[in-house]
């Protein structure tokens, strides 16, 4: 089991990059906030110690490093109200999308939105929970599911619909995989700290405006089931990332839609977890000589 209660990987004042366990406040519980971390040594996902070591954290980052991450798995339309507001029916079974690593960014870097994706209108947010995978599952049951979870987090599936539902050819990853558009963090809570993953507070603001609010019981497949389900016949290994689905209250739900501009700041917000706040970076055409 792990001896973090919420890890946390930053650059600190020092000028070295860490891996730490979160510091928090009196009374805060957004990680986002930490100005402190005791430093981790050893494996992540295996052997390690939380040390007497305190770093002040300069900027906190992904919570892991790209060579800890194994693939991003992500399901849509898991949230019953999200499928109502799409016109979608409830899936019988998850509907699993792949998002490559080079989407992963930290919780407070900027979204980028590259000249492909300024085309056309579309561009949306996701909030979601996600769950880290800590060891090898396979066949795995709902029973011990969790018990192969490291931890949560919460990210932004940030997606283009034109890509993602006209352009895609039926398939969802050109609307979704642009590098930068899988925010995620400030941090990751240990279950034992965050407890039944089912019934928390999940939401999205948008230049401070509430877009989206939701709950994880709202879930079709709550976590134990899409970790089971999805390691059916397939191993997923330590480092791989679950993004879980988001709730109601995307842009694309609304009459008319509330795309995402030049300029936004988006934040996503679980309850237990704490916020990422990225802000929206339209890519300038470079000058031609």
């Amino acid at each position: 089991m792990p001896t973090f209660s919420r890890l946390v990987r930053f650059l600190a004042k020092d000028g070295e990059t860490y891996y730490g366990d979160a510091i928090l406040p009196k009374g805060v519980n957004d990680i986002a906030k930490i100005t402190q971390a005791r430093v981790i040594k050893g494996d992540i996902f295996g052997k390690h110690d939380v040390t007497d070591q305190v770093a002040e954290v300069k900027t906190l980052l992904a919570p892991l490093d790209s060579k800890d991450v194994g693939s991003v798995r992500c399901l849509g339309l898991n949230y019953a109200k999200h499928a109502k507001e799409t016109n979608m029916s409830l899936p019988s079974y998850p509907i699993l999308f792949h998002k490559p690593p080079t989407s992963l960014t930290g919780p407070s870097s900027p979204i980028p939105v590259p000249l492909p994706a300024q085309e056309a209108p579309g561009l949306d947010y996701e909030c979601e929970l996600v769950a880290i995978i800590s060891k090898p599952t396979l066949n795995v049951s709902p029973a011990d599911a969790l018990s192969h979870v490291l931890g949560y987090s919460v990210g932004n599936d940030v997606s283009h619909r034109e890509w993602q539902l006209k352009r895609g050819g039926g398939q969802w990853a050109l609307g979704k995989c642009f590098d930068g558009w899988a925010p995620w963090g400030p941090g990751i809570v240990s279950g034992e700290v965050l407890g039944d993953p089912t019934g928390l507070r999940i939401s999205t603001r948008v230049n401070g405006e509430l877009r989206q609010q939701g709950e994880t019981g709202d879930l079709i497949f709550g976590v134990a089931e899409t970790v089971s389900k999805l390691s059916r016949g397939t191993t997923l290994l330590p480092g791989d990332l679950i993004f879980t689905g988001t709730p109601e209250g995307v842009a694309m739900g609304m009459s008319p839609p509330k795309w995402l501009k030049d300029g936004d700041v988006v934040e996503v917000s679980l309850e237990g977890v704490g916020t990422c706040t990225n802000k929206v970076e339209f890519v300038k055409e470079k000058a031609k000589l």
